[in-house]
């Protein structure tokens, strides 16, 4: 037998335990055939074989990003770029630009713009955005995400004025002489603003959504877990995972979807939509103070965060997405939650324990007897490395949790030396996409120390830690 191709002078990182380091590969009809010393290589060689030598470089299997949303990423690449702007003038010129060639009725958005950088060291407001474009309704994001600035034409969109009062955990910026809305808008005060801009057309979104796999693959991920929140998505989803494009997609909807799709046992269903996963969300965030926590917030001595289901609920819910043998996996943030999530999982488990590799995601606030829990029903804790940095850097997590909760925070080293399967992902476009940028700071985090991670183990949440949690370790995310 002889290779289609071979890659030589390299170095290998397999994830493969046996055999972890290696300086060639040889493939043919798309599969690994041999992997090792360049001596072992070379007699797969013949005229026809195509031969990169990669000068040193490394090689790693393809990235898995366990969490991500494809289509809003798509969406918003389609938005104005405003991260490097330096003056509210520019983003106006920006602004400008793209009103000339977008008609009236349809929104513009941008997203990347920080005070700090801009020469008049204040935030843009909706008059510097009416200047800019006073036909087209016009929403800005901040660097950070939860703040954002409207013009007046977004602001009427949404029936915001003087008198709004501000959703929880949100602010509307008024001007103190006048109390009209600044266009400025902070928090939970943003999905006003965002649930009222007319969303793409299912066209629109499949062309962004295809623009975005391509930008996915360049980041070096082939396989990728896409949310799914809504029926668009989820027809989009399965048109890609028909076509002959290189990015694997592990389809994942949210509960909401459940009632929409058809019974897959009914006569006429002959071709049911194919889904792996169901996502229940069991509580909030951490950042709005939504997360079910077991002790008060200690910034916040009345609240506790909620659960959005009660245990029987969650219970039956499980159940249902069991008895159509999907993965199940809760969103579950705050110690109560995950305490919720981990009774209705260890109700009626499979007999298969392949089929028993469900999750959680986002676990934040975890404790030893928790973790004890976690690891004796063999489940997946699911996180994306950079959501942890922005908790403690941008939304405060110790002014939160207060010292003792904190240091057991998304504890990732723990977790892995207790031999639990941990995986990660972006959480794109809400934080980067480059895998690279979660193992800088899975690695690196500044808060915690103790719970960094070794590159190699980071590198694994990433690529056969991933490939476990969806039973697929066998076929992908280590080289051998």
């Amino acid at each position: 037998m002889t290779a289609d191709l071979v890659l030589l002078n390299t170095n290998v990182l397999t994830m493969n335990p046996a055999n972890p380091h290696a300086e060639a590969i040889a493939i043919k009809n798309d599969r690994i055939i041999k992997v090792g010393k360049t001596t072992e290589i070379n007699p797969l060689i013949d005229k026809n074989t195509t031969i990169l030598d990669l000068q040193g470089k490394t090689v790693l299997p393809g990235f898995i990003d366990t969490h991500i949303h494809i289509a809003d990423f798509g969406r918003t690449l389609t938005w104005l770029d405003l991260k490097n702007a330096d003056s509210i003038k520019t983003i106006q010129q920006i602004i400008r630009q793209r009103a000339q060639t977008t008609p009236k009725s349809k929104g513009i958005l941008g997203s990347g713009w920080n005070e700090n950088s801009l020469a008049e060291k204040r935030a843009p407001i909706r008059q510097d955005l009416d200047t800019a474009s006073p036909n087209n309704p016009v929403v800005i994001y901040h660097q950070l995400g939860r703040t954002c600035t409207a013009n007046t034409k977004a602001l009427q969109l949404a029936n915001i004025t003087a008198n709004t009062t501000p959703p929880k955990d949100g602010t509307i910026d008024k001007n103190p002489q006048t109390q009209e809305p600044t266009g400025i808008l902070h928090g939970n005060a943003t999905d006003l603003i965002w649930n009222k801009i007319p969303p793409p057309t299912e066209q629109e979104t499949l062309q962004a959504t295809k623009h975005a796999i391509q930008k996915i693959i360049e980041a070096g991920i082939t396989t990728a877990h896409w949310i799914i929140c809504t029926t668009t998505e989820l027809t989009i989803a399965q048109k890609l995972a028909n076509e002959n494009q290189p990015l694997k997609i592990y389809i994942i909807i949210t509960a909401n979807l459940l009632e929409t799709l058809p019974n897959p046992d009914a006569p006429e269903n002959q071709n049911p939509p194919k889904i792996d996963a169901v996502l229940i969300f069991a509580d909030g965030y951490l950042a709005s103070q939504t997360a079910a926590l077991n002790e008060p917030y200690t910034n916040n001595p009345t609240t506790k965060g909620e659960l959005l289901y009660t245990q029987e609920e969650l219970n039956r819910l499980v159940a249902k997405i069991r008895k159509n043998n999907l993965q199940v996996i809760i969103h579950a943030t705050g110690d109560k939650a995950i305490d919720a999530a981990l009774k209705a999982l260890a109700t009626n488990p499979h007999k298969d324990p392949n089929k028993n590799r469900h999750r959680i995601e986002q676990a934040a606030v975890l404790n030893k007897q928790l973790i004890q829990r976690i690891k004796k029903q063999n489940l997946t804790i699911s996180t994306q490395p950079k959501v942890i940095e922005s908790e403690f850097t941008i939304w405060q997590a110790t002014e939160h949790l207060g010292n003792t909760r904190t240091r057991m925070l998304f504890p990732t080293k723990t977790l892995l030396n207790k031999k639990i399967n941990a995986i990660s992902g972006s959480d794109c476009p809400m934080e980067p996409l480059n895998p690279l940028i979660g193992i800088q700071a899975a690695t690196t985090r500044k808060f915690s120390p103790n719970e960094r991670i070794t590159i190699q183990d980071a590198i694994e949440t990433y690529t056969i830690n991933a490939a476990q949690a969806t039973s697929e370790e066998h076929i992908k995310d280590s080289i051998e």
